[in-house]
């Protein structure tokens, strides 16, 4: 669908670990997909532009959990410090930030959906978010494979001409390295 932002992702993820009493994978996942699901509708494309998973608990954000893994240390790809600059893995599932979010790579547009989604799910508990997760772009793809992305925006509101439309303006298959 979109161009995974690996600067605009991990910023993203920088952002809201810093606002949640607890920062946990599944809490930032759930929240990432919100915000992107919402993003998307409004805008036309995903903030972070990941492939979102359908796992048991929810939407994964696939390139970002391999990320996340990578830091842990439990990944097939080595972090080699590339992403553990940015942030460390506490108590095999916490994000700690070792810096602050470089607000110069989120727009005003990701900022508004990302304090969007802190402010309704960024309380709830891990049963509630999950149960919202459980969404018709979730319930409509099989356990651990791709959510489509049209189905992403069905679930948000959009119909046959909007998501046209994103395929044609907005669609992509690459992914934006940092330097």
């Amino acid at each position: 669908m979109n161009t995974f932002d690996v600067v605009r992702a991990i910023n993203s993820v920088l952002y809201i670990s810093e606002r949640l009493q607890r920062s946990d994978f599944h809490k930032i996942f759930k929240i990432l997909y919100f915000s992107d699901r919402e993003h998307l509708m409004e805008y036309g494309r995903a903030i972070t532009g990941d492939r979102y998973i359908a796992m048991k608990y929810g939407p994964v954000p696939s390139n970002l959990y391999d990320i996340f893994k990578s830091v842990r240390g439990n990944s097939f790809f080595s972090d080699n410090g590339k992403f553990s600059q940015y942030f460390s893995v506490i108590n095999d599932d916490i994000i700690k930030p070792n810096r602050k979010a470089d607000m110069r790579e989120l727009s005003k547009s990701d900022v508004k959906h990302l304090d969007n989604s802190i402010h309704i799910y960024g309380k709830m508990s891990m049963d509630e978010i999950c149960d919202k997760s459980h969404d018709y772009a979730w319930n409509n793809t099989l356990i651990d494979r791709e959510i489509d992305w049209r189905n992403i925006i069905l679930e948000a509101g959009g119909d046959e001409e909007y998501i046209q439309f994103v395929k044609e303006n907005y669609c992509a298959n690459t992914i934006v390295e940092y330097a």
